[in-house]
């Protein structure tokens, strides 16, 4: 049987799936990226109140992706064994209480465990969405899915400033609690709220899901079935599975893209606050300008790729365009206005490439093979290691010089080397 996937009956039915399933994926990943990224805005309090330097905050940021690295494979694996409906309840419930107690920080040492606890808590969620749109939608209308819910990442920057800016700024000394102390207990009761819902809203499978006819399920299993049969299928161990090039060709580059985003991410309040910015509410309205910059920009890049059906050219310019915009940010370090356009442009080029990157692996990978959810998990926390790195380079260059500019430039460079990588990769799977 031949199935078209440009009928208007199929564009229905991953309509209805999408409007199922990604209102819920697109509002978890907000409270994780809110939930990761929150200690941009407390260290403006904390630091101060606590005594910890830019290497301190750093390094304390950015191992929260240690955490990630050791387990996003196993907890992938096991959302493939389980089900995703039991194992993202669990993740989103663990990381909400861990996120909350991040409230009782009152020292290097427990900043650091428990970031790194909060990593752990959360691993397995965002690789695990990617290995679960698998199970839905065929490549064709993954792209938008994937950007859908990436633009969590641009949507979390877009409110969490003046959400967070506000909360510090208001609740300062409510019940003997500090600002930053009520920043993370708030943001992370949101993700325990979301996690109770998780049951009543995810199903495992299409076949599992009473809102499905069917046909209509009937249809959904013979498009991933074809798709399947096209791909390039990797039946190996977990042994041959950390031995295969594509794979690591995919987390050195998802390693450049993420370092130069969560870089970004982490200082950009504090990037603001330098430029004399005292106002936590002003600073957090500030903060959102290069998210709202990226949400525009990637709705319409992932509208362009799915509609041109392409994905590594696309790639490579938007690599480019963030190499560019991380070269400004570091050369026009004032006024802010120009700081801040720099910025954006470095936040749209990046946050592109993720909506962009996403729709590679899970081609390449075999959709439902364990294979599938190991390679996924694996170029996730390999890559995401990016996310330490990046933050903790960033802080240790401050101290040292009192500038980011040095750091902003060898992230930009990160970019470009990055394109390298994805030409490399074009040539190896002969794309």
């Amino acid at each position: 049987m031949s199935i078209s996937p440009n009928t208007t009956d199929t564009d229905a039915l991953y309509r209805k799936i999408a409007w199922r399933l990604m209102p819920f994926l697109f509002f978890g990943y907000v409270a994780a990226y809110i939930d990761r990224m929150n200690v941009s805005f407390a260290k403006l309090q904390m630091a101060g109140d606590l005594g910890f330097s830019d290497t301190v905050y750093g390094f304390g940021a950015g191992i929260f992706f240690v955490g990630y690295f050791f387990f996003e494979v196993p907890s992938n694996i096991m959302l493939h064994k389980i089900g995703a409906r039991i194992w993202l309840t669990r993740i989103m419930l663990m990381w909400g209480i861990i996120s909350s107690a991040m409230m009782f920080v009152d020292s290097p040492l427990s900043f650091y465990g428990l970031r790194l606890l909060l990593g752990m808590g959360e691993a397995g969620f965002f690789p695990g969405i990617i290995l679960y749109l698998t199970y839905w939608f065929p490549n064709r209308y993954r792209a938008k899915c994937t950007a859908v819910f990436i633009f969590g990442i641009a949507f979390s920057g877009i409110i969490s400033g003046p959400i967070s800016g506000w909360i510090m700024e208001s609740l300062q000394g409510v019940q003997n609690l500090q600002g930053w102390q009520w920043l993370f207990l708030l943001e992370g009761l949101l993700a325990v709220i979301l996690g109770c819902f998780a049951p009543l809203i995810l199903q495992d499978k299409p076949e599992n899901a009473a809102w499905l006819t069917a046909a209509e399920k009937q249809l959904v299993r013979e498009h991933l079935a074809a798709e399947q049969q096209l791909a390039v299928t990797q039946h190996c161990s977990f042994k041959e599975t950390l031995a295969n090039v594509t794979i690591w060709l995919l987390a050195g580059i998802y390693f450049l893209l993420v370092a130069g985003l969560y870089s970004i991410s982490f200082w950009l309040p504090q990037i603001i606050h330098d430029f004399g910015q005292s106002s936590l509410i002003i600073t957090g309205l500030l903060s959102s300008i290069p998210y709202i910059c990226a949400s525009i920009g990637m709705a319409f890049i992932a509208h362009y790729s799915d509609k041109h059906n392409e994905r590594y050219r696309i790639m490579q310019v938007c690599m480019g365009v963030g190499a560019v915009g991380l070269f400004a940010s570091a050369w026009f370090q004032s006024p802010i206005s120009l700081s801040l356009l720099s910025l954006s442009v470095a936040c749209t080029g990046i946050m592109a490439c993720f909506s962009l990157f996403w729709t590679i692996p899970t081609k390449i990978l075999c959709n439902t093979s364990v294979t599938a959810a190991t390679g996924i998990a694996m170029i996730n926390s390999v890559g995401g290691l990016g996310g330490y790195i990046g933050p903790f380079f960033l802080g240790w260059v401050k101290d040292t010089t009192h500038n980011l500019s040095a750091g902003l430039y060898v992230l930009a460079v990160g970019l470009l080397i990055a394109m390298g990588l994805l030409m490399l990769l074009r040539l190896r799977i002969k794309v």
